[in-house]
């Protein structure tokens, strides 16, 4: 989450006014992510009595084609039951509007704090969640290819061009031939379903060792199961910038995951290289936004560094990570 586009509190209040949520009492920029400008929103409230909303403006990435996908999947989940905030439809029963020629999405409220040093019960419940999540959308009536996989990662980086990335760090140009090569073994045939794909601790939302909250859908896709795995356990299971690995914390999110999906043979023996897969796709998107992102944004710059360090276990220990 992020704010790249500035709204006057009189369109805010106009935009608001759209919804049958009360009016604008007010509204907080949230300075976190890279991808759309986001704000805090709060009402004198609805029918229901809700009076916090997030509110979202999709600024990069997102193919606003694509949004009936993201919106109607966050329904579709939050009617099973799924922890996942429902899309707040306007008075016109529209999930999406456009305000200054950008499209916006007002979504639930749910309570909960994002962690930064989680517990091994706050990571088997994050992966039993996630398999949950992907069970739950196996009937999801709608498909989105996944258009940053490992080919795409590899495209962006040699887009970057390696005097570029040299910039960041020395060791990043090596990164172009290391992409090709993952994408040149990634697997195939694997189980599928809709994926999160971006399932950091800061999209999820706790309470205690509980997931309240599973947020931030819009790199959702059909992928494989085991690759949104792969992605949560890089994402969970390292501390200090991707230098140190906590096994207990990478071993719970596979027990919280396999207590409601048990993998195949297949999908366990293909992690290690999904792991890398995930890793890349993060030192890829974190250099392209390193390297474009305005230096006035209002958005704080990840280091694409922290996931070579991640890149280097998965490389040297992987096999031994994702032993059953």
């Amino acid at each position: 989450m992020a704010v790249y586009t500035h709204l006057a509190a009189e369109d805010l209040a106009q935009l608001i006014a759209q919804y049958n949520v009360g009016d604008l009492v007010s509204a907080k920029g949230i300075a976190e992510g890279v991808s759309n400008s986001n704000w805090l929103i709060e009402t004198t409230g609805g029918p229901d009595g809700a009076t916090r909303f997030i509110l979202t403006m999709y600024e990069r990435r997102i193919d606003i084609s694509e949004l009936p996908f993201f919106l109607g999947l966050l329904d579709h989940l939050a009617a099973k039951g799924c922890p996942v905030p429902r899309t707040i439809h306007d008075r016109d029963r529209a999930a999406s509007r456009l305000i200054n020629g950008k499209a916006v999405a007002l979504i639930e409220f749910l309570p909960g704090v994002s962690v930064d040093h989680p517990t091994t019960g706050q990571a088997r419940n994050v992966g039993a969640v996630l398999a949950r999540m992907h069970s739950d959308a196996l009937d999801f009536g709608q498909s989105r290819a996944n258009n940053l996989g490992p080919s795409a990662s590899a495209a962006v980086l040699e887009k970057c061009r390696a005097d570029a990335l040299a910039t960041i760090d020395p060791r990043l140009p090596d990164m172009i031939g290391e992409a090709q090569s993952i994408a040149a073994n990634w697997p195939t045939g694997l189980p599928q379903s809709v994926i999160h794909s971006d399932l950091f601790p800061d999209n999820v939302l706790m309470r205690g060792d509980d997931v309240s909250a599973l947020i931030d859908f819009y790199f959702a896709c059909n992928d494989a199961m085991a690759y949104d795995l792969a992605i949560t356990h890089t994402a969970w299971s390292f501390t200090d910038h991707g230098r140190s690995y906590r096994a207990e914390i990478g071993q719970a999110v596979m027990a919280g995951y396999e207590s409601v999906r048990p993998l195949e043979p297949a999908e366990r023996a293909a992690l290690p290289l999904l792991a890398e897969g995930a890793c890349m796709r993060f030192i890829a998107s974190r250099a392209e936004d390193w390297l474009s992102t305005p230096a006035d944004a209002l958005v704080t710059r990840k280091d694409p560094m922290d996931f070579v360090r991640r890149l280097d276990t998965y490389r040297s220990r992987g096999a031994e990570l994702f032993a059953a």
